[in-house]
């Protein structure tokens, strides 16, 4: 004997067919940056503080510029970048890079030296609204990690964190940074 399916049980299949997926809600930070790539896809982002932060608005220059001039001081790289936050009128920026960057590698960022991080927030009053030089910058760890350095295609890659802290002020903390540019 060969049994068929009842309405109820149809339509009881019909209705968990159409069963979507809940949203398990906002997104994490980090799925709101852009991929680690190393195609050149001009891109920069970050966790700043646990929050996503990536480049935007326009001051008239690029808010996203990579040099890098191998020949000069063992090889130099400056990350320069921006955004207007929360649509102010001040902005945020951060810059990063140093000297002897000359092949694929880890650099440590340091207090005092070749290699560093700085982040400045014009939003904030000071003394907490720079994060650059030492006496005032207290505490500066972290690195960066060059993943692709490609002369001939002209594409830079890599990922970055670090720690800045000064007295009176809250920590910069900086994650899960990555970067992709085509000079």
């Amino acid at each position: 004997m060969r049994l068929l399916p009842t309405p109820l049980l149809l339509a009881a299949l019909l209705g968990l067919s159409q069963c979507k997926k809940s949203d398990s809600g906002p997104a994490k930070p980090e799925d709101q940056l852009p991929p680690a790539t190393q195609t050149g896809a001009h891109t920069f982002g970050c966790l700043l503080n646990g929050q996503p932060w990536t480049p935007s608005g326009n001051d008239g220059r690029q808010n996203f510029r990579l040099t890098y001039d191998p020949s000069y001081a063992g090889g130099s790289l400056t990350i320069r970048t921006y955004r207007y936050p929360n649509d102010k009128l001040s902005y945020q920026n951060m810059i990063l890079g140093g000297d002897r960057i000359a092949h694929i590698g880890t650099y440590s960022f340091v207090l005092v030296g070749d290699r560093k991080a700085f982040f400045a927030d014009h939003n904030i009053t000071a003394p907490c609204d720079d994060f650059s030089e030492a006496p005032d910058l207290t505490y500066r760890t972290g690195s960066i990690t060059i993943t692709k350095l490609d002369s001939i295609s002209g594409i830079i890659s890599g990922n970055f964190n670090f720690k800045l802290a000064k007295p009176g002020c809250d920590t910069i903390k900086v994650t899960q940074g990555r970067f992709d540019y085509k000079l």
